[in-house]
Formats: structure tokens, sequence, C-alpha cells
């Protein structure tokens, strides 16, 4: 799994999409977008990457397209409609493009034509506040645990596997 963090204005999400869609194909890869806002950190997409790729190995996928069920495991949703809030939408977004598959590094130099690559990583983005309502965690559960958001947030994740 590659990670390409930046910034990237869509006038068009079907093209975008349809762009994202063609350097998959192109380079046998995974490639899916997300709102750096609800991403806590780089363990929760590697999470929902393996979880992802453990479903489709076993043939226990809720989505067609592996970039979906990427999608849905980072959104710890089997609703795609309700994981989409993670994903991105037409207007300017910071965000964080997940490449899982054959050829990684040629698809995230791929990239550079559809986001402009930007200097942070997977979580300095995060919107705790958004992400917690996303994720139904409460300020109770906060308080009663030393552990960080992410690991709350990979809680999540790891619990559609449980919801199935």
């Amino acid at each position: 799994m590659e990670l390409c963090t930046g910034t990237t204005e869509i006038e068009d999400l079907d093209s975008f999409l349809g762009d994202l869609d063609t350097i998959g194909e192109r380079f046998d890869c995974a490639v899916q977008a997300f709102d750096a806002r609800y991403i806590a950190g780089t363990e929760h997409l590697e999470r929902a990457v393996a979880l992802a790729n453990r479903a489709n190995e076993r043939g226990e996928t809720i989505a067609r397209e592996r970039s979906v069920e990427i999608l849905l495991y980072a959104a710890g949703r089997r609703q795609i409609n309700r994981a989409f809030e993670i994903g991105v939408s037409e207007g300017e977004y910071e965000v964080v493009i997940v490449v899982d598959g054959e050829d990684e590094n040629r698809a995230v130099d791929a990239l550079t034509n559809v986001a402009e690559s930007a200097d942070w990583t997977p979580g300095d983005r995060v919107d705790e506040e958004r992400v917690a309502d996303f994720y139904e965690i409460t300020d109770a559960e906060r308080a009663a645990t030393d552990v960080s958001l992410e690991a709350l947030v990979c809680e999540r994740v790891v619990l559609l596997v449980v919801e199935r």
C-alpha cells in the first residue's frame, strides 16, 4: 500500500473518479481518495486495506470493486452511501489517496495529474470532532481510555468484520 497526500479541486466528480479508475486499471491497483479530515492516520488506512484484501481473498467482499471495499472498511460502514461521506465530492479538498496493488509506485506517480502532492501525512489534517461524530465515538468513551483517536477509529474499522 502506498499513500499520496495532496490537494485537489474537483469540478466533476464522475470525471475525477474516472481518472482514479483509469490509473488503477493501468497499474493494476485499487485507488481510492478520501477527504483528509476523516482520516485518523496511516494505521487507519493500513487496517482498512488489510481487511478489504482479506475479504477479497476469502470471497467475502461487500462491494464489487476493491477500491470501494477499502472505502467501506475505512468508514467502518456496510452501506456504501454512508461510507461515501469520508470520500470526496465536488469542491476543493485536502485528500489522502490509497494505492494498493501491483505497480503502486507508478500509480502514485500518475496521481500527480489528479492531485497536487503535499508534504503532510495522513492524520495531520484530521478534524477530531468530525471523526468522533462520524465514527460515533463519544466524549465518555474518549475519557475512559488513554488510547488515541486513531486507535478508536481502527477499532470501528475492525468491527465491520464482526457485523457481517
